[in-house]
């Protein structure tokens, strides 16, 4: 069996956030919180915003997709009880970034998102916290929902692995949605599945087995019931609103990249090996070598595998 586990180094190295990026984000996102802060003192001098980086950035997970995009969620926080609608108080956050970027920010349902043209998107979600209630995020033309983006980044600290295993897992998982996109699930989404995969196995130390057994779990816990819980606040199913069009996309998306996979870790060929991984990961994914593994490997990466699923379903 090739062992592709070097390949998936140089993967995640493709995908991951570059320094410059950060550096460049970083930049942006402190402007944008100067001029936010700017113009509540002068506009609605009541309402001081506070801020907290959430999301995939925090969490490490982040990802620049096959268009060399990456996103930042920083959200901002009014400690008081509003006394205009969610809209409205989105509406002055956008009026204070307005005019940063080039072009104007989007109102999006959940956030006003800053657009920096074909390199970056930070989002700024709006929320509101009073004593003995829980956080309310800003939702447009439709109030206030529960939501606690800090208890979800606390979740996932509880629940990783010391050595970054599902770090990178998480990473693989996103470039593949991103690759097949089509409406495939969020990377929240996706984190929270791989996360619950997570805890019925043992990480393997070859991402390639790793991720194929993550996969085999996530198809598994799928097939019992077609749903994914948010962990923490609001703890609702963001496959509640999936018809079945999407549904059926992403099962069927799943069940290839499983077995291609599985086919993947049997393949003593490195580059054919690493063909079937490209098909679902993308052009990122490199090319191995074009060699045979030799065939004692074979008994050793079956028995990890094994090794790896514990109760064997």
């Amino acid at each position: 069996m090739a062992n592709c586990h070097h390949l998936f180094g140089e993967f995640n190295t493709q995908i991951s956030l570059t320094s410059n990026k950060k550096t460049k984000m970083n930049t942006s996102k402190d402007g944008l919180r100067e001029r936010i802060r700017k113009y509540f003192k002068v506009h609605h001098p009541e309402y001081v915003p506070k801020f907290y980086i959430q999301g995939s950035y925090k969490m490490k997970t982040g990802i620049r997709t096959k268009d060399d995009i990456c996103d930042l969620d920083d959200g901002v926080y009014f400690f008081r009880n509003p006394d205009v609608s969610a809209t409205t108080l989105q509406n002055w956050v956008w009026d204070a970034v307005n005019g940063y970027t080039s072009s104007s920010p989007e109102h999006r349902k959940k956030c006003i998102r800053n657009i920096f043209s074909g390199d970056y998107e930070i989002d700024i979600p709006v929320y509101y916290k009073i004593d003995r209630k829980e956080y309310q995020l800003a939702v447009k033309n439709d109030g206030w929902e529960n939501s606690d983006p800090k208890a979800l980044i606390d979740w996932f600290n509880d629940n990783k692995d010391a050595n970054g295993k599902m770090i990178k897992v998480i990473k693989e998982l996103k470039a593949w949605c991103d690759h097949k996109r089509n409406k495939m699930p969020s990377g929240l989404a996706m984190t929270i599945l791989a996360m619950n995969a997570k805890n019925k196995i043992v990480l393997n130390d070859r991402d390639d087995i790793l991720l194929t057994d993550i996969l085999r779990e996530i198809k598994k816990t799928l097939a019992q019931k077609f749903e994914c819980i948010v962990p923490v606040t609001p703890k609702d199913d963001l496959f509640a609103e999936y018809d079945s069009t999407r549904k059926n996309n992403f099962l069927t998306n799943l069940d290839s990249f499983l077995a291609d996979a599985e086919a993947a870790l049997k393949e003593p060929n490195q580059l054919k090996a690493s063909r079937l991984w490209k098909k679902h990961l993308g052009t990122r994914f490199p090319d191995g070598e074009d060699k045979n593994e030799q065939s004692k490997s074979n008994a050793a990466t079956t028995s990890g595998a094994v090794l790896s699923r514990p109760w064997g379903k």
